[in-house]
């Protein structure tokens, strides 16, 4: 093992048992190219980076590429494993203001990453081996079996979603308590699918679940997909992210946050998220150790995620409309979001047809076809109403987020023709 990997274990110390084996390797080579590069910085004359200068010292970028823009050209520079600093502080400082509860909560700072999915396939390689059992919904987003059981080969266990209407926390315990000393759990609200979020209610059950796995010896690692966070349309919903409760909640459990500007800023094709780390009695540096490991495997893939998606990130979060439009696009959503609820009072006899799963949150929900397989309504709706739909875990997923207010009362009554 490297002596780096060693030195970062060595400050995990027994935190460093939630990594998988893969995750115990992995370090960040302060002592390479990009420690000698840092070393030589503001040196009168740098010969250590592999990027091109004018020689006025400014970037070397084609215009045809800048013109179309509006960015300093320091926006085409390599941003770095772990992200532009700026960003960092600034989404650190956005998740406190959106959590409350996160304030005087020791957590690290964000890596940047190449969105969810990427942030997803880190926590897998750092936490998740052979070994290991992720422990998730029944129903879920189909690229958690994809990165976790076909990408590292981790044992998938899953567990009942909901019980009457609610999040089945008892199942979730269960799961939990299954045989194996080591779980990674992941959480996603609003959930993907079925666009459900934990009530204040469910939240606590949630957490105290937990919490019991882990008094009974369980150590866990608890990831927090908040892929969709901030979309919430009902009142009595938990608001927050859960990584807060699991932050502090116990030794035996290390929580990860994984965000980003993707869906909650509504730039799908900007590709800029983030994964940050907390566990109870945390140190600046085994905090930072967790950094520089989830930096290495950054670097160990892709070396740096999109600076170009980074600086216009920046710059989005210091313009003094942005929390004003993000209001608008927001109240688009909720809109739609109540306008289902509409159809679905006004029209009580689809229930014959299908079942409409629980949902209050996100950008989707499901309905459960009664008396007839999910994936032939799907096909249904293609060949004869023109209809796209999604197949998934027996439910048919309907992401609202990109149907007209006006076509929804014809998404609804197609779906019922068709089941």
């Amino acid at each position: 093992m490297n002596k780096l990997a060693q030195g970062l274990n060595k400050t995990l110390g027994g935190a460093a048992e939630f990594l998988s084996d893969a995750g115990k390797r992995m370090y960040f080579p302060y002592g390479g190219i990009l420690g000698q590069s840092a070393e030589a910085k503001g040196c009168d004359i740098n010969a250590t980076i592999g990027m091109a200068f004018e020689e006025d010292g400014s970037p070397l970028v084609m215009k045809c590429f800048s013109k179309n823009l509006g960015l300093d050209k320091k926006a085409f520079l390599y941003a770095g494993s772990f992200g532009l600093p700026k960003l960092r502080e600034q989404w650190k400082a956005m998740e406190v203001k959106k959590n409350p509860s996160l304030r005087g909560v020791k957590f690290s700072n964000p890596v940047v990453t190449n969105a969810l999915t990427h942030g997803i396939r880190i926590v897998a390689e750092l936490f998740a081996g052979k070994s290991d059992e992720l422990v998730c919904p029944d129903l879920f987003w189909d690229n958690y079996e994809l990165v976790f059981q076909e990408a590292v080969g981790c044992k998938v266990r899953h567990f009942n979603t909901f019980k009457r209407g609610s999040f089945d926390a008892a199942a979730m315990k269960a799961a939990l308590l299954a045989p194996g000393k080591k779980k990674v759990l992941i959480l996603n609200f609003p959930n993907n699918p079925t666009g459900y979020t934990a009530t204040l209610a469910d939240a606590k059950k949630i957490v105290t679940a937990v919490k019991a796995a882990a008094k009974a010896g369980k150590r866990i690692v608890v990831v927090c997909d908040d892929a969709y966070f901030g979309l919430v349309y009902e009142k009595g919903i938990h608001g927050e992210s859960l990584f807060a409760e699991f932050a502090t909640l116990d030794r035996n459990i290390l929580a990860v946050k994984l965000d980003g500007t993707t869906k909650e800023d509504y730039v799908w094709g900007l590709r800029v998220g983030f994964i940050s780390f907390a566990f109870k009695g945390a140190t600046d540096e085994q905090l930072k150790a967790l950094e520089a490991k989830a930096a290495g495997n950054v670097r160990s893939c892709i070396s740096n995620a999109s600076s170009i998606g980074q600086h216009l990130a920046i710059a989005a979060f210091a313009d003094p409309k942005y929390a004003a439009q993000k209001k608008e696009k927001y109240a688009v959503l909720k809109a739609r979001y109540q306008e289902i609820r509409k159809i679905l009072k006004a029209h009580p006899e689809y229930a014959k047809n299908f079942e409409a799963m629980p949902f209050n949150s996100g950008y989707f929900m499901c309905v459960k076809p009664l008396g007839v397989d999910a994936e032939k309504v799907r096909k249904q709706l293609v060949a004869k109403y023109s209809t796209g739909t999604i197949m998934l875990s027996g439910l048919i997923r309907l992401a609202f987020s990109t149907i007209p207010t006006a076509k929804l009362a014809k998404l609804f009554a197609n779906v019922n023709a068709a089941s």
